[in-house]
């Protein structure tokens, strides 16, 4: 079953959600801003960070932007708040933080 993406969203009826199990168009999840799921964040401790992008690849959601060889501030508009990144810096240059 094709899905128009363009319908879907937190508005959207049961009948024009995708089928279980189908993924029905690729590269959509910058168009949901998943960012407010969770209580806790990322905080990027810059001093501590060593540039060597360990944190990157492992971020399901893509969060970790990176611009000419260096790693910037999260895109807390689409983390989940995973806390993969967290485990994966070898540095501690990756902190949490709580919602307020």
């Amino acid at each position: 079953m094709a899905v128009d993406m363009s319908k879907l969203g937190l508005r959207a009826p049961w009948q024009d959600l995708t089928d279980g199990m189908i993924i029905s168009a690729g590269g959509t999840s910058k168009e949901f801003e998943t960012g407010k799921w969770s209580t806790e964040k990322p905080v990027f401790i810059e001093e501590k960070c060593t540039q060597c992008l360990l944190c990157t690849p492992v971020c399901p959601d893509s969060c970790i932007p990176v611009k000419d060889g260096k790693r910037e501030e999260f895109d807390l508009e689409h983390c989940k708040g995973c806390g993969i990144c967290v485990k994966a810096c070898p540095f501690g240059a990756i902190g949490w933080k709580g919602e307020e």
